[in-house]
């Protein structure tokens, strides 16, 4: 049964009147474009518009161009909910509920690679290039233990260094790889998952209501 939205939850989840729903807009998959007053639209934005609307209170995207952007300011007062992947780092500033959806990581590899399995990919001696920060690149930075993973501070920046330093993977959410291997002839996704990754709302560790 959902929980009665009481004036006190209300003043603790949007203390200024305005629910301030942090947007992380590099999500592709859950931030499909922008409505015409200029505000984004898909599932993120959605899921913080029904928020709002349960409150009873508007809501102001506030949009971020990466998800450790949103956790940096977990702190600050910056946004009253955040809608990112729930990751054990991040757990520590920001209450999640659970999760409302659910994106496999695997591996991306080059034509020709020998590589079959995710199970191959952390070995000695396997490089593999990942977006800093991202959900999947923070549990990779937890358990990634035998091979060399690299960061870079966008996807751009971690797909050309996989092709033009001819590492042996690239992490990313398998829909974004998709769009990936159609611009890299020959290149496969592996099957399976080395983690899935956990959509949910986030509010700073500080309220108690989240």
């Amino acid at each position: 049964m959902p929980v009665q939205a009481t004036p006190q939850i209300v003043s603790e989840l949007a203390p200024t009147g305005v629910l301030r729903a942090a947007i992380n807009m590099g999500n592709f998959l859950l931030v499909t474009g922008k409505c015409p007053n200029g505000d984004p639209s898909g599932v993120s934005p959605d899921m913080a518009a029904a928020i709002g609307a349960r409150l009873g209170v508007p809501v102001k995207f506030i949009p971020y161009a990466r998800p450790g952007e949103i956790a940096d300011d977990a702190e600050k007062g910056a946004w009253d909910i955040g809608n990112i992947g729930a990751e054990p780092q991040r757990a520590a500033v920001i209450n999640f509920t659970a999760a409302y959806c659910e994106i496999e990581a695997t591996y991306l590899v080059a034509a020709g690679s020998p590589i079959r399995s995710v199970s191959e990919v952390d070995q000695p001696g396997k490089r593999v290039a990942v977006t800093a920060r991202s959900a999947y690149g923070l549990w990779l930075e937890n358990n990634f233990k035998k091979g060399e993973l690299l960061q870079f501070d966008s996807a751009d920046a971690a797909i050309k260094a996989f092709t033009e330093q001819k590492m042996d993977a690239y992490a990313g959410l398998r829909p974004g790889l998709i769009d990936v291997a159609a611009k890299l002839p020959g290149s496969r996704i592996l099957d399976g998952q080395f983690t899935a990754v956990q959509q949910a709302v986030g509010t700073p560790k500080k309220n108690a209501a989240g």
